[in-house]
Formats: structure tokens, sequence, C-alpha cells
């Protein structure tokens, strides 16, 4: 990661589902708080929402316009991570987690 880049970052397709959500849902004015919990056999789950508390370990920054917030301890397991918007089946649409912390990422065919 260099310098200056947000610890995660979304791509734009995400961003913009973001952002469209949080207008629905009137909270455009709330940070998107991601989170990861890693259980005992090793595998990464995690958590987005829109989120109006804020803690004394949050860490925040922007990417693609939007504000994400993370809890400090967290951040070793998300940094570097990459948020994206796609269809996996023809008309359906969701995020993945793009995530070289986690022992299950296979990095994505360029």
């Amino acid at each position: 990661m260099k310098p200056g880049e947000p610890a995660i970052k979304l791509s734009a397709a995400a961003a913009g589902q973001i952002k469209k959500s949080a207008k629905s849902d009137g909270m455009e004015e709330w940070p998107l708080r991601i989170a990861v919990r890693r259980d005992a056999a090793d595998v990464f789950h995690y958590a987005m929402g829109f989120d109006d508390q804020s803690h004394d370990d949050d860490i925040s920054f922007r990417s693609e316009g939007v504000e994400i917030v993370v809890t400090a301890g967290m951040l070793t397991l998300l940094e570097g991570m990459a948020v994206d918007y796609v269809e996996l089946e023809k008309g359906k649409h969701n995020f993945i987690f793009l995530n070289p912390n986690d022992p299950a990422y296979v990095p994505p065919d360029e």
C-alpha cells in the first residue's frame, strides 16, 4: 500500500451501490463500517453497514467518496482489501471482499 492510499479500496461499482443504499435509507451522513471476524477454522467472515456510533479506536478514511470506518484492532486483517460489487449470477449482484490477508484469498485473473 502506498502512502496516502486508503487501507480499504472500494471499486466504483461498490461505492455507487453503497451511496445508493445510504440515500434510500436516509443514511447519507453515516460512515460505512467494515468488520471482519476470524473463526477457529481461520475463515474470515465480513460485515458492513452504516454506523452513526464512533469509538475511540476507530480509524476513518475515504475511498471513492465513501467514508469508511474500522476499529484499529481489525486494521491488520483488512488493510489492502478491495471491495467490489459484481454480478455473480445473471441478475444477481453481490459485494465481494478481495482481501490478501484472508487465507482463502485467490487473486483475481487480470
